[in-house]
């Protein structure tokens, strides 16, 4: 039984795939999203464009191999809660196409392609996606122990928490979680 506060993260990353609002999550998502991030500075950067996109639909591809039960090409939220409470159960045997998707997260945070994640890329990334400054820095604060800066190794425990503790207070759980305003 999934509880209702790791329902409610579950579903967070859910909607922010439901690009369409469509109440589902299906392959045009992951091309929107695609277009959407490769715009992130304004203009589309082509090359960038072509790289999200295939790394988004490896991880589509994933996601519907496993979650999309009744093989319709849409994964619903029942289907998107009961994927991530399979992870739950045992995090260390993630899938591939959910290691291609953590990795995938990181690099988009790690903007000055160091191996780290720093407060300001942090901050910028959550302001691009239309968050507050203040809240992002809040969570940054949180999920890095008051350190400057998160490496992979750091991401990926978060990652783990995120996806698969009860803890309200893990700091995981402040990976997708919206900032206070």
């Amino acid at each position: 039984m999934v509880s209702e506060f790791r329902r409610k993260k579950y579903m967070e990353v859910f909607n922010s795939f439901d690009r369409d609002s469509s109440g589902t999550i299906e392959k045009k998502d992951f091309e929107i999203a695609a277009e959407e991030i490769a715009k992130a500075n304004g203009k589309v950067d082509e090359g960038k464009r072509k790289e999200y996109l295939s790394t988004l639909l490896k991880i589509w591809e994933g996601i519907a191999s496993q979650a999309d039960s009744n093989k319709d090409g849409h994964v619903s939220a029942e289907e998107w809660v009961a994927l991530w409470d399979a992870y739950a159960k045992n995090p260390s045997a993630a899938q591939e196409w959910q290691s291609v998707y953590c990795k995938f997260t990181f690099q988009l945070l790690d903007t000055g392609g160091d191996g780290t994640i720093d407060s300001g890329e942090f901050v910028k990334a959550y302001e691009a996606w239309g968050f507050k400054r203040n809240g992002a820095e809040a969570l940054f604060e949180k999920m890095s122990g008051g350190k400057p800066a998160i490496s992979w190794a750091e991401f990926q425990v978060l990652w783990k928490e995120y996806f698969a503790a009860d803890d309200v207070n893990a700091p995981g759980n402040s990976l997708f979680t919206s900032p206070p305003s």
